[in-house]
Order: C-alpha cells, then sequence, then structure tokens
C-alpha cells in the first residue's frame, strides 16, 4: 500500500497562526508516501513563508506562490501538477487524525474505490481555549453498485458527508480523467463534489471520524455576511434538483430530504439578512425576507419536508405564516444566539 502516492492540496490565504498545525498534523499521518501541494495564494500576510520554512525541511511539500486568485484558483493549479494515485484536499486552518490517510488509502486499495468518504469533527470554540464539538459520521458501507450509492446519496448528504472535499480521498486518475476542477465561485466545495458524484461508480464509506474542521475565526468564510447568499442557495439548489434528476431518483426519502435541505437554507437566508454586518435597512430587511418566504418553492417544499426536532418546528412557524415581520424577529435572535451565545447556536444547529 505504501507505494501508491497522495496528492495533497491545501490553497492557503490569511493564516499565518493556523497553517503550521496543519501541515504537522499531515507529516504525524502514519502514511507517510504523500506529496503536499501548498499553493500561496497571495498571501498578504506570512502564510506564505511559513509553508516556505516547512518546505525547505521536508522535500514532501511543494509550495507554489501565485496572484490571489481565490482558494478554487489555487486548487486547480496543483491538480494539474499533482501525481498522485489518490487526490486529498486539505484546508490550511484544519488538522487531520494521525491514521487518516491510512485508513482511506487501505479502503480505496481494498474495494477499488473512486471515492473513499469518511467521518469528521467540527469543532466550534467559545473562548480561546473551550470548544464544542460535534462528530458526523455513519457506519461504514461498501457500495456494490452506482444505483444503490444514488438511492442511499440523501442519508449522506443528511450527515453533511458528501458537500465538502476534505473528508475524502479521491482516486486521481477519476478526477483526471473527467476533467474535474473547482469551478470559479465562493463555496466552491459544494459544487466540485457534485460533479464527482454526478456519474461516480464507486463509492467507500468508512466509519472512522478524522478531520477537524474549525469554526474560530471571525473573518472565515462561514462566519461572513454574503449580499448574495439567497441566490446563491436558489442556485444550489437547482444543482440538487439537476443531479437527482440525472441520477433518475425520485423516492419519498429524497423528495423529503431535498425539501428540508432548501428550507433549512431558506432559514440560513434569512439568518445573514439580519446578520449585524448587512447594511440594508429594516424596510429592505423585511422586503427580501418577504421576497424569500414568498417564493413559490417554499410552502409545497414546507408541507414535504419533516423538521428533525422542536426546535425546527419552532423556526418555521413565522414561515408558514408568512410574516415578514415574525421571520425578521427569528433571524434577529438566530443572530444574537450565533454571536452571543457561540456554544449553544452550535448546539442547536448541530440538533436540528
Amino acid at each position: 500500500m505504501s507505494e501508491h502516492l497522495v496528492s495533497i492540496i491545501m490553497p492557503v490565504y490569511g493564516v499565518e497562526d493556523y497553517v503550521g498545525r496543519a501541515i504537522e498534523s499531515l507529516q504525524n499521518q502514519t502514511y507517510q508516501n504523500w506529496e503536499l501541494f501548498a499553493v500561496d495564494d497571495g498571501s498578504k500576510d506570512k502564510s506564505g513563508e511559513v509553508c516556505d520554512a516547512y518546505a525547505a525541511k521536508d522535500s514532501r511539500i511543494i509550495v507554489i506562490h501565485k496572484e490571489n486568485g481565490g482558494a478554487p484558483s489555487a486548487r486547480n493549479v496543483a491538480i494539474d501538477k499533482a501525481k498522485g494515485k489518490y487526490f486529498y484536499f486539505m484546508d490550511p486552518d484544519d488538522f487531520t487524525e494521525p491514521t487518516m490517510l491510512t485508513d482511506m488509502v487501505a479502503a480505496a486499495e481494498e474495494n477499488n474505490a473512486q471515492v473513499v468518504v469518511s467521518g469528521y469533527y467540527i469543532d466550534t470554540y467559545y473562548s480561546d481555549t473551550e470548544k464544542y464539538t460535534q462528530e458526523q459520521g455513519v457506519p461504514g458501507k461498501v457500495y456494490k453498485s452506482q444505483q444503490e450509492f444514488r438511492e442511499d446519496a440523501y442519508r449522506l448528504f443528511d450527515q453533511n458527508l458528501l458537500y465538502t472535499p476534505w473528508n475524502k480521498l479521491f482516486l486521481g486518475d477519476y478526477i483526471r480523467d473527467n476533467k474535474l476542477y473547482f469551478p470559479n465561485t465562493f463555496w466552491d466545495d459544494f459544487p466540485f463534489n457534485l460533479s464527482v458524484f454526478y456519474d461516480v461508480e464507486r463509492v467507500v464509506v468508512i466509519p472512522g471520524k478524522y478531520y477537524h474542521f474549525i469554526r474560530q475565526r471571525a473573518e472565515s468564510e462561514t462566519a461572513k455576511y454574503r449580499s448574495n447568499m439567497y441566490e446563491k442557495r436558489e442556485e444550489e439548489h437547482e444543482w440538487m434538483c439537476a443531479v437527482y434528476k440525472h441520477w433518475g431518483i425520485d423516492d419519498e426519502h429524497s423528495r423529503e430530504f431535498l425539501a428540508r435541505r432548501y428550507i433549512e437554507r431558506v432559514i440560513g437566508c434569512i439568518e445573514n439578512i439580519t446578520n449585524k454586518n448587512c447594511t440594508l435597512s429594516y424596510k429592505e430587511k423585511i422586503a427580501e425576507i418577504k421576497k424569500i418566504i414568498s417564493n413559490e418553492k417554499v410552502a409545497p417544499l414546507l408541507k414535504t419536508m419533516v423538521p428533525q426536532s422542536t426546535y425546527m418546528k419552532i423556526m418555521l412557524i413565522p414561515i408558514k405564516m408568512k410574516s415578514a415581520p415574525l421571520t425578521h424577529l427569528e433571524g434577529t435572535v438566530i443572530s444574537k444566539v450565533k454571536t452571543g451565545n457561540v456554544k449553544l447556536f452550535a448546539k442547536l444547529k448541530s440538533n436540528r
């Protein structure tokens, strides 16, 4: 197994305090036959210099310095240079457990897999040292056919296992032969993964949890206010529907999942509007919220979805009433909890 090179790709920007930990977690892997492409995407801090220092002591680390073009362009530069049998994508402000690559490569080799999916941890810090850890994972499974995977995909989506690249090992030739690249957009992970799973045939899920996704930095992508979030979420929903149509999957479980996923993101868009960094006036916020909850998709999907918690049932009340002011109030409460009680918000989100 050790003969199989793993190409690790990591975009680097503005993470001088974190990227060293990420690199060291890779150096501590029990599987040692890897190459790391640390792509410095025009960092204004010392992130690139930190990577250079590690590369000077470890020949497996290749640092690429480029003008700022965003994480997708950074990843794509490395995809074209990677030589490994397998690809692994990592973010520079997270870290990994030591046996991750060993277990992933073993599962890929034993099952001739094109993609190996694993569990992971979400570590949400509510102080410098205290954190709430959410575990994501499902029992291991080797999908015997493309159809079996497609029929079961809603379960994996439901556990947030198919959206991100960093809990997966990809067969390099599958990426190369299908010319799969990260699209030039924010939140590029999701459309990349959809392109991977569009026609994938051999998928393996392993039960281990290895990756630590860190929610800590105020400037991280998940903490920002996005003026076009609603449009982005609408686009993502269309992508999901297109994938399921291509798969020919239209069973009750999958329909319910797609409906619930859409409504959960509607609530996220409402919270985004009430984010403290949103510059819209109260009147403009109400108008935006009214537009969202009046969308013709909302009412039928509310009927299709099955809330998974009392918390979610409560969240749906003002939306079902089609009351923009009450929905705004709800979003304001969510925003205040999100910023004022990070631990509580993490718990509520994980159990929604």
